[in-house]
């Protein structure tokens, strides 16, 4: 099969033959990118079995757990927001990752709320009054790493008190974005390669039709039949 132009023969086509580059660079925008996002692809589709099998004891990290207890003393942060408050706290217990926070702060001397990252959750309570901390924290393996990569975001819907607060976070998460805009641009090369190949119509419009369908059934057939 003879391989799509190089660049340079690109740039020597004559204008009438634009359909030709249009057809050279898609198949190179859905080669790179399909390398690319290789591994992203693998990692949500291996983390989804995980969460659409649970009972494969293979990959039930949460029983072999690593928990640990601790105490420490610290010096009071300044007054000032809760966010601000808890980084204080975190620089100072040497902690690094997503705050979300446990409890509206009933008693002004308790100060307590969760930091996770994936693979590891610390429990933080602390007491204000006698300055001192009691931190708890989780250890998992990787799968349990793989599995919280899946669902990390550091938001959550219709919470507006948690807000991404690590700038990891955020980064995970335009990382996400671009994985989600390189698969609709990576299945749209897909389908105009599909279009411009000949003698493949009919085998493709199946395959198209039938995920269509599919898809389709899980997203309006179910609610127009289970009303």
């Amino acid at each position: 099969m003879p391989s799509s132009p190089e660049p340079a023969a690109i740039a020597a086509i004559a204008p009438r033959d634009f359909g030709v580059v249009c057809r050279a660079w898609n198949r190179r925008l859905h080669f790179y990118l399909g390398l690319y996002f290789l591994f992203f692809v693998w990692l949500f589709a291996l983390t989804g079995l995980l969460l659409n099998h649970g009972s494969w004891s293979f990959a039930d990290f949460w029983p072999n757990r690593k928990v640990a207890n601790d105490e420490h003393a610290f010096v009071a942060p300044p007054g000032g927001a809760p966010l601000d408050q808890a980084h204080d706290l975190m620089r100072q217990f040497a902690i690094a990752g997503e705050i979300q926070w446990l409890t509206t702060r009933p008693d002004p001397n308790r100060f307590e709320f969760r930091v996770s990252r994936p693979g590891t959750n610390f429990e933080i309570q602390a007491d204000l009054k006698t300055a001192r901390a009691k931190i708890q924290r989780t250890d998992v393996n990787t799968w349990g790493i793989m599995r919280a990569l899946h669902t990390f975001t550091g938001v959550r819907l219709g919470d507006r008190q948690n807000q991404r607060d690590w700038s990891l976070t955020t980064l995970w998460a335009l990382a996400m974005d671009a994985v989600a805009a390189g698969l609709v641009v990576l299945v749209l090369s897909g389908v105009v390669m599909w279009w411009v190949l000949p003698g493949r119509k009919l085998s493709g419009a199946i395959a198209l039709i039938v995920g269509v369908l599919v898809c389709g059934w899980f997203v309006v057939g179910l609610r127009l039949v289970y009303r």
